[in-house]
């Protein structure tokens, strides 16, 4: 039918016009449908709203689809007489199902209303990550609305990785993930090998259900449980990381060159006779930033070299397709996970020293009081001089050693150049109040066996902080290119605290006679005055711990809110291609800047929101391996006592971190004291009812280590001989930061 003898009812369409343009044969828009079907007031049959649609036998089917695809989101659904429905009006809320370890869970409303508490009896019909329908049937004991589930719209598990118990004969495995409560019971088969204890990747044949478990079949043994290497493996699992790359993208890169050729020289810049150097940790292998500085004038000339990855990595690849699933690299302990096959990440696209390396730069001219006053992007081809060290460039510059080689030796003015430029950007970070919490990063020690020999702290020097202000500048001139071209891209935005985080922050801070300035809308300025404040009191780190847990988390996302933390108007990722999606994409716009035309990849924030999801998962996949690491490593040292802070108190104990091994564990409430202990999370602290004992984030303690448990990775301890009362921060004495791993790259 064509659009011109389309009826009145289908022209009255509030989304006409949008349905014409996308589609040749435009059906009913789903917001008109959804319209339709409120104005009846009842449920109506396919039938009655085919006629009320005007909808032509040839429609028929696409029209069915369309329906389709709106239950499957949950729009509408069919009733017992198979009539559709407004799930509102049958007071029906669909949402994603959040496991908990403990068999009870939640359901989270796709149009972000309060979440319904689920009971285990409720859970057993679903898996975590499901999409489900539920009805509100009251509230629970603490005072949340309670629900049940009416119907399972989509189930989010296939796979599942988990390890094999047998009992009674009876084969069921038990999956690594906690939030997937249901033990999935696997069919008989005489033919199978496997072993109780193996870690086996199963397949759901038979999803759960109100009157049985799941049902699987082993598709595939992976090894043993303490296998070296097992962590992660289960890890990549998991959390469903890509970890093998597409036939497609493998062919795509097969065709790539192995050097850059000549002919790739045309229309781009010559900087290969500039010393630009690499300056990287000591393990690292992809290198994605070169720089270089000189005096000019009273300023500076800032050069930032960038692998120029958007070159051979283009739209509709399949090599794109597969960089955007995994949005970024994933560096577990002693095994990366790349965004890009290594042909590009350690090849072609690794800023290598002595080979010509094709590269988007930011050129910047900056004044003596460290600001950006002009900038430029251009694509060029270069020639690293050198690949450094952080630890090695500060031992030069500290003179805590010299240069061992002629090309090292010529390489000292440039680097004293960086260094000086350094120091005024430095300056200039703090004039723009920017936050900067200190805190302990470390790494951890292999033996040949694959497990930790040792957790040592690792110290960022200002060689860290120089490389680190180089690329905050470049990402800095990066958006501003952007936001002054009109042309769309993924910020890296920081919002502010919550009004709730901020009030629980003064409230916290009034009990040591401390305010935070800025009213009702603190500036970063703020916080940087207050953490200078407090630098010199013993209990700084307490402070300062609740001060960045006021925070929100960083994200990505087209909508330019600026960056909170960093006290920037705006920014964006530019200097890691290599390894993060977003900074691909900020590439690609810049070069569409450049050559006259616009870059749009899709939605940019649905883009947005996956990258930002990539980068929270792979932070819990790696958090879980140094986790379970940790845990193998303490096995050894039960029944040792070890001094520590409390890193974080919860409703069911305080969380130690390690002063001499950087490993956090729990003391349990029942091994606080013979009393009832209070939870006060305004406060952070336990407190008991009788004795009035406190236990608060930041307090001194003595701890035995009594459980190393790899099956649940918790490592738990009991109060010291020495410590039955809570220690007072004694005065003048700055306690240990909390460790975490250090991070693979610079950040920025």
């Amino acid at each position: 039918m064509s659009i011109k003898k389309l009826s009145k009812i289908r022209k009255n369409d509030p989304h006409f016009e949008r349905e014409c343009k996308t589609y040749e044969q435009p059906l009913p828009s789903r917001e008109y449908i959804l319209q339709m079907l409120q104005e009846q007031g009842k449920p109506v049959s396919f039938e009655q709203l085919c006629v009320l649609l005007d909808i032509q036998k040839h429609e028929s089917e696409m029209f069915q689809r369309r329906l389709g695809a709106m239950e499957r989101e949950a729009q509408l659904m069919r009733n017992r007489k198979d009539a559709y429905i407004v799930p509102e009006r049958a007071s029906l809320i669909a949402g994603r199902i959040e496991g908990h370890a403990d068999g009870y869970g939640f359901l989270v409303p796709d149009d972000g209303g309060d979440d319904l508490f689920l009971e285990a009896k409720q859970m057993s019909k679903v898996l975590h990550r499901d999409r489900a329908l539920a009805r509100v049937i009251g509230l629970d004991r603490k005072g949340r609305r309670e629900g049940a589930i009416v119907e399972v719209l989509e189930r989010a598990n296939s796979m599942v990785v988990g390890r094999v118990l047998i009992e009674h004969g009876i084969m069921v495995v038990v999956p690594e993930n906690r939030r997937i409560n249901q033990d999935i019971l696997v069919a008989p088969d005489k033919k199978s090998k496997v072993k109780a204890g193996q870690v086996v990747m199963v397949e759901i044949i038979e999803q759960p259900s109100k009157h049985s478990q799941p049902i699987g079949r082993i598709a595939e043994v992976l090894g043993n449980y303490a296998d070296p290497g097992m962590e992660i493996e289960i890890a990549l699992r998991k959390h469903d990381l890509p970890f093998q790359f597409s036939t497609k993208a493998l062919d795509e890169t097969k065709t790539l060159p192995d050097k850059v050729k000549k002919t790739e020289w045309e229309g781009r810049t010559d900087l290969r006779e500039l010393p630009m150097v690499t300056i990287d940790g000591e393990t690292a292998r992809d290198f994605d930033d070169a720089v270089f500085a000189e005096k000019k004038g009273k300023g500076w000339r800032l050069v930032v070299a960038i692998a120029d990855v958007s070159h051979y990595v283009r739209p509709g690849m399949a090599l794109d397709r597969d960089a955007q699933e995994r949005g970024n690299s994933v560096y577990f302990p002693r095994r990366v996970i790349p965004m890009l096959p290594e042909k590009l990440s350690n090849g072609l696209c690794s800023l290598n020293p002595d080979v010509e390396r094709l590269a988007m730069v930011c050129d910047m001219d900056i004044n003596a009081s460290g600001e950006i006053k002009a900038y430029k992007f251009y694509p060029a081809v270069f020639r690293s001089k050198a690949r450094l060290t952080y630890n090695q460039v500060w031992n030069w510059l500290s003179a805590a050693a010299e240069p061992e080689t002629d090309v090292q030796r010529s390489l000292m003015p440039q680097l004293k150049a960086l260094y000086a430029l350094f120091q005024i950007l430095l300056k200039a970070r703090g004039k723009r109040g920017a936050i900067d919490f200190e805190t302990i990063e470390t790494i951890m020690l292999f033996n040949d066996q694959g497990k930790i020999d040792n957790i040592v702290p690792v110290h960022r020097n200002d060689a860290h902080r120089l490389i680190e202000e180089c690329m905050l500048a470049a990402n800095v001139c990066a958006s501003a290119f952007l936001e002054t071209n009109k042309q769309p891209c993924l910020y890296r935005v920081h919002e502010g605290p919550t009004p709730e985080k901020l009030e629980g922050l003064r409230n916290f801070l009034k009990e040591f006679g401390l305010g935070l300035a800025g009213g009702d809308a603190p500036t970063a300025k703020d916080y940087a005055v207050l953490l200078e404040k407090i630098k010199p009191r013993p209990d700084a780190q307490l402070l300062q711990t609740i001060m960045l847990r006021s925070l929100r988390q960083a994200q990505y996302s087209p909508d330019n809110v600026g960056h909170f933390g960093l006290s920037y108007e705006h920014y964006t990722h530019f200097t890691s291609p290599i390894r993060r999606y977003p900074d691909l994409l900020v590439h690609r716009s810049i070069k569409a800047v450049l050559e006259g035309t616009r870059y749009q990849p899709g939605a940019w924030d649905e883009i947005g929101m996956h990258c930002s999801m990539t980068e929270r998962r792979a932070d819990e996949a790696t958090r879980d391996v140094n986790n379970w690491l940790k845990c193998y490593y303490m096995r050894d040292r039960i029944g040792e006592s070890f001094d520590g802070t409390i890193a974080a108190v919860v409703p069911f104990g305080v969380f130690v971190a390690l002063d001499s091994v950087y490993v956090e564990g729990l003391v349990h409430v029942t091994e606080l004291g013979e009393d009832y202990f209070q939870y006060d999370n305004t406060k952070h602290q336990m407190l008991g009812e009788r004795s009035g004992k406190r236990y608060r984030l930041g307090d001194r303690l003595n701890v035995k280590l009594v459980k190393a448990d790899l099956e649940t990775g918790r490592i738990d301890f009991v109060l010291g001989d020495a410590s039955r009362a809570p220690a007072t921060p004694v005065t003048g004495i700055k306690k240990p930061t909390p460790a975490r791993k250090a991070p693979a790259r610079k950040r920025s």
